[in-house]
């Protein structure tokens, strides 16, 4: 049996709760990731108590944390714990309603109250929001961060190759002028003749013969 006619029968508070199975998510680029999480993020009705545990590499979750952070108590996560356990370990082809009544009958054996399930359960999905959200909101301020940087170090980029563009025809400007200054020195060395500067040059202590 679907879900979906079951769904429709919730109330919009409770229906607001659920969400649809997604595939694994691939990895984005830093666009991407301004651009999905760039947004403002709407605050969580609920409040995580400090820090919330910080996802392992590969997104690895201690959910346990998430909930204690969100107030939950070990009895409670117990309590739906051992309600999910029971659940999986029915045949898959068990009618709905006989699941149902299977799975009350064996939690109130356990003397585990049903209303009390569904609460600490509706409250661990609060909690699972408002750690999606509160991450989300880090992300956004990670993005926004990192955006002014990259701005910055591309101004500052821009501002290096605007330096070394002006050295370089700098550099070229010196050369051409000293090249045209030797040209006019040589002039004169020539007038001297080419074995008189020879002379002078290897007998000389402040000269040095050119290399190459």
């Amino acid at each position: 049996m679907s879900d979906e006619p079951r769904r429709k029968g919730w109330g919009k508070t409770v229906l607001g709760w659920f969400v649809e199975a997604e595939d694994e998510p691939a990895a984005a680029s830093a666009a991407e990731l301004i651009a999905r999480y760039g947004g403002e993020a709407a605050a969580s009705p609920v409040q995580l108590d400090g820090p919330p545990p910080l996802p392992a590499p590969g997104g690895t979750i201690d959910f346990d944390g998430v909930y204690r952070a969100a107030g939950l108590s070990d009895a409670e996560l117990e309590h739906v714990r051992k309600a999910g356990e029971l659940l999986r370990n029915l045949p898959q082809d068990t009618p709905l309603e006989i699941k149902r009544q299977i799975v009350e009958a064996s939690l109130k054996a356990f003397g585990y109250p049903t209303e009390k399930i569904i609460e600490a359960g509706a409250q661990e999905i609060q909690a699972l929001h408002a750690y999606i959200t509160q991450g989300q909101i880090g992300l956004q301020q990670l993005l926004q961060e990192s955006s002014q940087r990259l701005a910055a170090l591309e101004q500052e980029m821009q501002r290096i190759r605007q330096v070394m563009q002006q050295s370089t025809e700098q550099q070229s400007q010196v050369a051409y002028a000293c090249n045209l200054k030797k040209l006019e020195i040589q002039d004169i060395l020539q007038f001297f003749g080419q074995e008189a500067v020879e002379k002078v040059v290897r007998e000389s202590p402040k000269l040095h013969e050119p290399q190459g």
